[in-house]
C-alpha cells in the first residue's frame, strides 16, 4: 500500500516580546516528528507570514530545517516580491535554507479579475526565472484565494517544475479531476488537501495525504487517519473518525492561529498565546470551546488506540514561567 503522509503547516510560537522563539520551533518539530508526520510546511499562513519580516521567513526556515536534519522533506513558501524577478529572487533565497522546495501562492500570479491567460503567463516567467529549483502550489486564502481549475492545472505540470500541491478547493469534485489528471499523466506531483473535512475522500481518491491546519491540534489523529483511509480493515472507524473531524472543523478555524496555540499549550507545549496575525485574545467561550474539543480528541484517542505524544519526553521542553491567558 501506497505511503501516505500528513504534513502539517507550521505555527509561529513567540516569546513575550512577540519576538519568534526559535526554541520552542525546536521543540514543535520534535513533536510534530514523535506524531509521526512526514513532512513540513515551513513560512505558510499558519506561520503567520504575512505578519513576520522577510529576514525572520528566512531565519525561521533555516532553523526549521537544520532542526528536521534531514529526516522529512520540508517545504516552505517562496512567491514574495512585487515583481517575477522579485518572487524568484525570494525563492532562491528561501531555496538555499536548505528546504526540498519552494511552494508559490496562486494567488501572487494573477490579479483577482485577472484570467487564467495571465496567471499561466506568470507562471511560465517565474519557472524560466527559477532555474532548476524544485517548485509547488499552494492556493493560499491570502491575499486571495485563487483556486486551480483541472484545465489550468493540467497546464501547469506540463512544464515539469512542480513536485508539490496545497489544495484549498474544498470540493471533492474539483480535487477528483485535478488528481485524476496526476493518474491519467502518470504525474509524481505530491497533492495535498487542507481541508480536514475531505480527508478520508481525498487520501483514498488517490492524494499524497493531507496537509491541514488540524495538525496542530492533533497531529496523532491526523496521522492515524492518513495511514488509515484505504485500510479495509479499519472503514468504520475511519468513517467515524470522519465524522468527528468534520464536526468540530469549523470550530478550530476560529481565531485561527491564537486557538490552536492555546490547544497546544493545553497539551503541555511550551506555546505562548501570541500571535501578530490575531491581535485579541481568546475569550472565555472560545476557550472552553477548545477545551471541549480538547475532551473529545483524548475520546478519539481512546476508542482508536491512537497513542498521544508524551511531551515530557521531548527533549529541552520546559512549562512556561507565567500563567498564558
Amino acid at each position: 500500500m501506497e505511503e501516505k503522509k500528513f504534513v502539517p503547516v507550521m505555527i509561529t510560537p513567540y516569546n513575550l516580546k512577540a519576538e519568534v522563539d526559535l526554541d520552542v520551533v525546536s521543540i514543535l518539530v520534535e513533536f510534530y516528528l514523535a506524531a509521526g508526520v512526514k513532512g513540513f510546511f515551513a513560512n505558510c499562513l499558519s506561520s503567520e507570514m504575512f505578519s513576520i519580516t522577510e529576514n525572520e521567513r528566512l531565519e525561521l526556515t533555516e532553523h526549521i530545517v537544520k532542526q528536521v536534519r534531514g529526516r522529512v522533506p520540508v517545504v516552505a513558501t517562496g512567491s514574495f516580491g512585487l515583481t517575477i524577478a522579485d518572487k524568484a529572487q525570494f525563492t532562491k533565497k528561501i531555496y538555499d535554507t536548505g528546504i526540498d522546495a519552494a511552494i508559490m501562492i496562486t494567488g501572487h500570479f494573477a490579479k483577482e479579475e485577472d484570467s487564467d491567460e495571465v496567471l499561466l503567463r506568470n507562471f511560465e516567467q517565474m519557472f524560466l526565472a527559477t532555474g532548476n529549483i524544485p517548485l509547488g502550489m499552494y492556493e493560499c486564502p491570502a491575499p486571495y484565494k485563487r483556486i486551480i481549475g483541472p484545465d489550468v492545472f493540467r497546464q501547469l505540470l506540463s512544464a515539469n517544475k512542480l513536485i508539490y500541491h496545497k489544495d484549498t478547493s474544498i470540493q471533492l469534485e474539483n480535487v477528483k479531476a485535478k488528481l485524476d489528471i496526476l493518474k491519467e499523466t502518470n504525474n509524481q506531483l505530491e497533492f495535498y488537501d487542507a481541508h480536514t473535512p475531505n480527508a478520508m475522500y481525498s487520501v483514498q481518491m488517490g492524494a499524497k495525504g493531507m496537509s491541514s491546519i488540524s495538525g496542530n491540534f492533533y497531529p496523532e489523529v491526523m496521522v492515524w487517519m492518513v495511514n488509515n483511509a484505504n485500510n479495509p480493515d479499519k472503514q468504520e472507524e475511519v468513517k467515524w473518525l470522519q465524522e468527528e473531524l468534520t464536526k468540530v472543523d469549523p470550530l478550530i478555524h476560529i481565531a485561527y492561529p491564537m486557538c490552536s496555540k492555546y490547544f497546544l499549550q493545553k497539551r503541555g507545549l511550551p506555546v505562548r498565546t501570541i500571535s501578530r496575525a490575531v491581535a485579541t485574545k481568546l475569550t472565555p467561550e472560545q476557550r472552553q470551546t477548545l477545551d471541549d474539543i480538547y475532551d473529545r480528541f483524548q475520546h478519539w484517542c481512546e476508542k482508536l488506540g491512537i497513542q498521544q505524544v508524551d511531551i515530557a519526553s521531548i527533549a529541552g521542553t520546559n512549562s512556561l514561567e507565567e500563567t498564558v491567558y
